[in-house]
């Protein structure tokens, strides 16, 4: 019997409803953490399996790294709490490992076995909008509260579904949460015929945005495990740990966020219409 239905059943009337309600979750402080991190990590169909396998291990790989602990480590509170999101079209998405805490490398090898429990799928569409979108609501049910919030974005082409990206990312990023990104320039896959020119530049221009908010563009998979580590330790160090955001700094490129836009941030719906497939 859960505490909720024992409540009911010892205790009659509005008593009984003030204990249900001191025992769902929202009574509890929320614990403090240095980041909570929404890793959104793209698996629409123009990834092949290979492809999708080396995003997982890259991200395994990253979350064990030493400066990854290391940055972890010498935050104020010592911990993060992260959680691993596959996204696809708009209504594709998937958290493939809830709300976790990190504050040691058994925490981050409990965290990489969860994400090698079960092998990657994938689906039809990029809706980056929708993965901003279904992140952004992961904070509210976190149970945590870090003294910052970051999705970090990682995908190998434009949004083609949904709301347009820029404006749910200015919409994420009123909430006080920082997106970061990883474009994958890679030209992998099967889904050629919807990949952009200068990628990074979208990334730059309708992905990113909040305080702080960078991305690292990717432009071989050999450059993928780098990438994510780099990644991480920017995000998680800050100004806590500036030898470590150094060092990984000092190892270009790192972009900024423009706030002059250029992109056309409606290119991926465009080749979508163009091509005669409707309405993204």
């Amino acid at each position: 019997m859960s505490a909720y239905a024992r409540a009911r059943h010892i205790v009659p009337g509005s008593a009984a409803l003030a204990l249900a309600l001191w025992l769902t979750p929202a009574a509890f402080p929320a614990e403090p953490v240095d980041v909570e991190l929404v890793l959104a990590v793209d698996v629409s169909l123009s990834m092949s399996p290979t492809e999708l396998e080396i995003q997982r291990h890259g991200y395994a790989a990253a979350l064990t790294h030493d400066n990854v602990l290391k940055a972890i480590a010498d935050g104020a509170y010592g911990k993060i709490a992260v959680t691993y999101v596959e996204w696809a079209g708009t209504t594709w998405q998937r958290v493939i490992v809830p709300w976790t805490v990190i504050a040691n490398r058994a925490d981050a090898e409990g965290f990489v076995a969860q994400l090698d429990a079960r092998p990657p799928d994938s689906a039809r569409r990029t809706s980056i909008s929708g993965a901003l979108a279904f992140g952004s609501d992961l904070f509210a049910e976190s149970g945590f509260q870090g003294t910052k919030r970051v999705i970090d974005v990682s995908g190998d082409g434009p949004n083609n579904q949904g709301v347009p990206v820029n404006l749910t990312r200015d919409e994420v990023v009123r909430q006080g949460i920082t997106i970061n990104g990883l474009p994958l320039m890679t030209r992998g896959g099967i889904g050629g015929a919807f990949d952009v020119d200068n990628l990074d530049r979208y990334y730059s221009d309708c992905v990113i945005g909040g305080p702080g908010a960078f991305m690292i563009p990717v432009n071989d998979w050999t450059q993928f495990p780098e990438a994510i580590r780099r990644k991480l330790v920017l995000e998680l160090a800050g100004s806590a740990s500036p030898q470590w955001a150094a060092e990984e700094a000092a190892h270009p490129p790192v972009v900024l966020a423009d706030d002059k836009p250029a992109t056309d941030c409606q290119a991926g719906e465009k080749m979508w219409r163009n091509r005669g497939w409707g309405t993204p």
